[in-house]
């Protein structure tokens, strides 16, 4: 069954484009952050070494393995230094993910402004995610004063 296309693809697509040509040009109280999920990463050990490599035969591995269950990744590419932050653990629930991303917001400044790309995936907009970043959204204040928000979530098309 094949989706139907999004008309809003192109505007969709092109926001997430400005989202990242700006974080060539931010500094470090502002970071933008991709941050994606990787689950069923097969936990595997080799039962037998390696051989190593001598002269005219490549190395070898022993193509038997032990199986230690599934892994999954939760990581976060800084789009402006490419470093990388990861968690890997056993589960992939929203408790999970709230739990990595207040462990990211809190590895910056606490003025520090954030933009979050990330997917559609319903863990990333649930109740536990919400709470979290509620208290970073700007509060109501005057007019003339300028309201400055600390985290945006940006989606994937």
């Amino acid at each position: 069954m094949t989706p139907k296309p999004d008309p809003a693809f192109d505007a969709k697509c092109a926001d997430i484009c400005a989202v990242y040509r700006a974080a060539a040009g931010t500094d470090a109280t502002h970071r933008t952050v991709s941050i994606d999920e990787m689950s069923g990463i097969q936990a595997l050990e080799r039962i037998a070494p390696g051989l190593p490599m001598v002269p005219g035969k490549v190395e070898r591995r022993e193509f038997e393995y032990r199986r230690h269950g599934t892994q999954t990744l939760i990581a976060a590419f800084d789009v402006a230094t490419g470093k990388v932050e990861g968690v890997v653990g056993n589960t992939r629930t929203e408790k999970d993910f709230a739990r990595f991303l207040r462990n990211l917001l809190s590895s910056a400044a606490p003025n520090a402004r954030w933009d979050i790309v990330c997917d559609n995936l319903n863990i990333h907009l649930s109740e536990s995610v919400v709470r979290l970043v509620a208290p970073l959204r700007p509060q109501p204040q005057p007019r003339r004063q300028r309201q400055v928000r600390r985290a945006r979530f940006q989606g994937d098309p």
